[in-house]
C-alpha cells in the first residue's frame, strides 16, 4: 500500500469507515438509534429530491440515446467492444442487482401484496393488490434504477476513453479555480468510495441475511450474529481469492456460471409453476408499468403521510445511487468501444427485463400459491423476510435441491458483487490505477465486511438501508453534476464539428470560385 502513502482519499474514506465501525461494534444499541433517526430525517426532508433526481437521469440517458449524440462512441472511433454481447449482460446483471434482486424477487411482491401502497385504497390480499404489487416490483427493478448506473458508467466512459482523462469520479468534473483543485478532486472521490462502501455493504448484508434465513428453513440453523458472522467470514476469504486472479479471470468466469444458474433456475420454476399465469402477469405487469410510469416516478403523500413511498421507492434510488460509483466505473471499463445509444439501450433495457422476467417467474408463482392453492406465503413473508424464496421453493419438487442452488446462487452473486468492488475501490484510491495493489483491496475488502456485519447485528434491515440513503444523498448532487458535464462538452465538440464542417465547405467553394475566374 505504498501507493496510497501521500493519497488522502485512500486515508480520508477508510478512516470514516473504521471510525464507523467502531462506533458500531462498541455500542450496537445507541448505533441503532441514530441509524434510526438519520433514516426518518433524509426521507422526510431529501425524499422528494430523490425522486426528481433519478426521473431527471432517465430522461437525460434516453435524450443522448436518441438524439444527435447517440452514435458518439466510448473511445477512438475504430474501436470495438473488448467483450461479446452476452458476456457483457452477464458482467452487468452479476455485478448490477443479483443479490438484492434474488432477495426481493419473491419478497417484494408478496409484501406490496399483503400491505400495498397507502393512498391507493386497495385491500390487502386482494386481486388488484397483487396487480399493484408487481406493478410497483417492475417499477423498482426497472428503467429508473438503471438509469442511475447508466449515468455513472456513460459519463466516466466518455471522458476516460473519449477524452483522455483518469478513472475516476473527479475526472468528469472540470473546476475554473485551479488553485481549489486538489481539494475538490479529493472531496468527490472521497465521496465517492463512501458510498461506494455503504451501498455495496447493503447488498453484503441482505445476502448474508437470506443465506441465513435460508440455511435456517432448511436445516433449522440459528439466525443470531454468530452464524451472520460466520457466514461473511466465508463471503469474505471467498470474495478475497477472487479477486487475486484479476478481472478477465476471476469476475468474467463466475459472471456467466451465474448467469446459467440463474436462468436455469428461473427456467425450472416457470415450468414447473403456473406457467400461464406468470407470462399472464409478465404481460399485464408491463402494460401496467408502462401506463403508470410517470405517476409511479413522482409518487409520495405529502397528504396521507405513512412511510410506504420512503420504506421502498425512497430507498431504492438511495441504494442505486450509493450503489453507481462501483457499478457506474465497473460499466464503464467493460463498455469501452460502444456507442452511447448502444450502451444506453443494453444497460437500460436488458438488464431490467431480464429483473421483470425474475420476477414475474418468482413473484408470480408465490402470488399464485398463496391465491389459488391456499399456501399462506404472504404471512410467511411478513414473518420473515429473508425466507420468502425458500418458502417458495418449498412448494415444488426436489425443493432441496433448489434451495441449495439458491444459497449457491445468492453465495457467488455475493462475490462477484463484493470481488467487483473491492477492485473498483482499490482503483479509486490508488489515483485511478488500472492495478490497484492486492493489499488495497485486502483492506476494502474487510471493511466492507465488517461494515455489514455492524450494520446488521446493531439495526439490521433499517441499519442497512441507512447506510445507502445517508451516503447517497451527496453523491446524487454530483451525479447531477456529472450529467451537466458531459452534455456541455457533447455539445461543444458537436459545434466545433459543425464548425469544421462549414469551414471545409466554406474552403471548397472558395476553390471552386477561384478555379472559375481563373478560366
Amino acid at each position: 500500500m505504498n501507493s496510497n502513502g501521500k493519497n488522502p482519499v485512500f486515508w480520508i474514506s477508510a478512516f470514516v469507515i473504521t471510525f464507523i465501525v467502531i462506533c458500531g461494534a462498541s455500542n450496537p444499541k445507541g448505533f441503532a438509534k441514530l441509524a434510526e433517526k438519520v433514516f426518518s430525517f433524509t426521507t422526510n426532508a431529501f425524499g422528494w429530491f430523490y425522486l426528481i433526481a433519478v426521473m431527471f437521469f432517465v430522461i437525460f440517458c434516453f435524450y443522448l440515446a436518441i438524439g444527435k449524440y447517440g452514435k458518439v462512441r466510448l473511445g477512438q472511433q475504430d474501436e470495438r467492444p473488448k467483450y461479446s454481447y452476452f458476456t457483457w449482460i452477464g458482467m452487468l446483471f452479476s455485478a448490477g442487482f443479483g443479490v438484492g434482486l434474488v432477495f426481493w424477487g419473491v419478497a417484494e411482491p408478496m409484501t406490496h401484496f399483503s400491505t400495498p401502497p397507502l393512498g391507493f385504497e386497495i385491500q390487502g390480499g386482494s386481486e388488484e393488490a397483487a396487480r399493484t404489487a408487481m406493478r410497483y416490483s417492475f417499477f423498482h427493478w426497472g428503467i429508473h434504477q438503471w438509469s442511475v448506473f447508466t449515468v455513472v458508467g456513460l459519463v466516466m466512459a466518455y471522458f476516460q476513453y473519449k477524452k483522455g482523462r483518469g478513472a475516476l469520479i473527479s475526472s468528469t468534473m472540470t473546476l475554473n479555480k485551479p488553485q481549489k483543485k486538489a481539494t475538490w478532486k479529493t472531496t468527490v472521490n472521497t465521496l465517492a468510495v463512501i458510498a461506494t462502501v455503504m451501498g455495496v455493504a447493503t447488498s453484503l448484508g441482505m445476502g448474508i441475511l437470506q443465506i441465513n434465513g435460508g440455511l435456517n428453513y432448511m436445516y433449522d440453523v440459528p439466525q443470531n450474529a454468530a452464524i451472520q458472522l460466520a457466514i461473511t467470514g466465508i463471503m469474505l476469504v471467498l470474495y478475497l481469492i477472487s479477486s487475486t486472479t484479476g478481472l478477465d479471470r476471476g469476475i468474467k468466469y463466475l459472471s456467466n456460471v451465474n448467469l446459467i444458474v440463474a436462468l436455469a433456475l428461473m427456467i425450472f420454476v416457470l415450468f414447473l409453476g403456473p406457467t400461464v399465469f406468470i407470462f399472464e402477469s409478465f404481460t399485464l405487469g408491463v402494460g401496467d408499468y408502462v401506463q403508470k410510469f410517470i405517476q409511479m416516478s413522482f409518487y409520495m403523500t405529502p397528504y396521507e403521510g405513512g412511510s410506504w413511498v420512503k420504506d421502498w421507492t425512497i430507498f431504492y434510488w438511495a441504494w442505486v445511487i450509493a450503489w453507481s460509483p462501483f457499478v457506474g466505473s465497473f460499466v464503464a471499463r467493460i463498455s469501452r468501444g460502444r456507442t452511447i445509444r448502444e450502451m444506453v439501450f443494453g444497460v437500460l433495457i436488458v438488464p431490467p427485463f431480464i429483473a421483470m422476467v425474475w420476477i414475474s417467474v418468482f413473484g408470480g408463482a408465490a402470488l399464485h400459491m398463496d391465491m389459488f392453492n391456499n399456501v399462506p406465503l404472504a404471512g410467511a413473508v411478513n414473518d420473515d423476510v429473508t425466507s420468502a424464496l425458500f418458502a417458495t421453493l418449498e412448494q415444488f419438487p426436489f425443493a432441496t435441491l433448489l434451495s441449495s442452488l439458491s444459497i449457491f446462487l445468492i453465495s457467488v452473486f455475493l462475490v462477484t458483487s463484493a470481488d467487483s468492488a473491492t477492485f473498483v475501490l482499490g482503483m479509486m484510491t490508488s489515483k485511478g490505477s488500472m492495478n490497484p495493489p492486492l493489499a488495497t483491496k485486502i483492506v476494502w475488502g474487510t471493511l466492507i465486511a465488517a461494515i455489514s456485519v455492524v450494520l446488521i447485528i446493531s439495526s439490521g434491515l433499517q441499519g442497512l438501508q441507512t447506510a445507502s440513503l445517508t451516503a447517497a444523498l451527496p453523491f446524487a448532487i454530483i451525479m447531477i453534476m456529472m450529467c451537466v458535464n458531459m452534455f456541455t462538452s457533447l455539445r461543444r465538440d458537436h459545434q466545433a464539428e459543425v464548425r469544421a464542417r462549414e469551414q471545409a465547405i466554406f474552403n471548397v467553394t472558395s476553390e471552386q470560385m477561384a478555379t472559375t475566374r481563373d478560366e
